[in-house]
This record gives structure tokens, sequence and C-alpha cells, in this order.
């Protein structure tokens, strides 16, 4: 797997813990983005749930290898309108995922459509899978 943890175990925890919260209290505080991750052969495409955000308060940063995506949905309740139910959260959402050293972080791009962000990450090259060739010898064996 491509995407890394520093703590695998933390990592595991702070799943279930927001997987026992979103269960037990609802997902009222503004903050879930469901992702999925997909490897292809070339490249890692993470694709992020963000129903109603406006493409502009999206933003994607990369530093010191932890991808951050962030976007916002605003208060849409009139003068003359009163809210009277609240199930959509509103406010800031934030993800950050850990990456590993053979993704190109530099060639990192984006798109937003229909509610998706999808980003894609190439595999560097010498992470890629390669076939080794194998030289046949004169019965010798390979002297380490």
């Amino acid at each position: 797997m491509l995407l890394t943890s520093i703590d695998p175990f933390f990592q595991e925890f702070e799943r279930q813990f927001n997987r026992l919260t979103r269960q037990t209290f609802g997902d009222t505080n503004g903050t879930a983005m469901a992702m999925d991750g997909l490897r292809r052969d070339d490249d890692v495409v993470l694709r992020f749930d963000l129903p109603g955000i406006d493409p502009d308060s999206i933003e994607v940063t990369v530093d010191r290898g932890v991808l951050s995506v962030s976007a916002r949905r605003e208060e849409e309740v009139a003068d003359n309108e009163r809210l009277f139910v609240r199930e959509r959260p509103m406010g800031t959402f934030t993800r950050r995922v850990y990456l590993s050293e053979h993704l190109d972080s530099d060639k990192i791009d984006a798109g937003y459509h229909n509610g998706v962000l999808a980003v894609r990450i190439p595999v560097l090259e010498r992470a890629k899978p390669r076939k080794v060739e194998i030289t046949r010898t004169d019965g010798k064996a390979i002297k380490a």
C-alpha cells in the first residue's frame, strides 16, 4: 500500500474512535470527509466526497509528505428564513493523508466534478513493478 502512517496502531485507533463517535453522536461536527483510494499502474487516485461545496473553497496542500484537503460549506439561511432542522454539517472539513516516499508529491493534480474531488498522485519510476532479467552463468554460484 502506498499510503502510510507514522504509527499504524494510532491510525487504526483514530479510525475506530471516529467511527464510534459518528455512530454515537451523529456526524454533526462538520469534519467528516469520506475518501476512497485507488492504486493504478502509474498513479494513486484519492476521491473525496464534498457534496454542496463551492470549488473555490477547496484547498489541497502537501507539506513534508502529508497531503491535506480542506473545504468549507457556508451557512445558507437568508434573513427572512428560520432554520428549524439542521442535519447538514456546516463549517470547515479537513482530511490529512500520509504519503509514501514512493509517490511523486511534486506532480500532484486535482479536479472537482459532481461533488467529488479527485487527487491524482503519480508513482515514482523506481517504485513501479519491473521485471528483473535473469542471466545464465556457467554453473558457478553468484558471489555475494
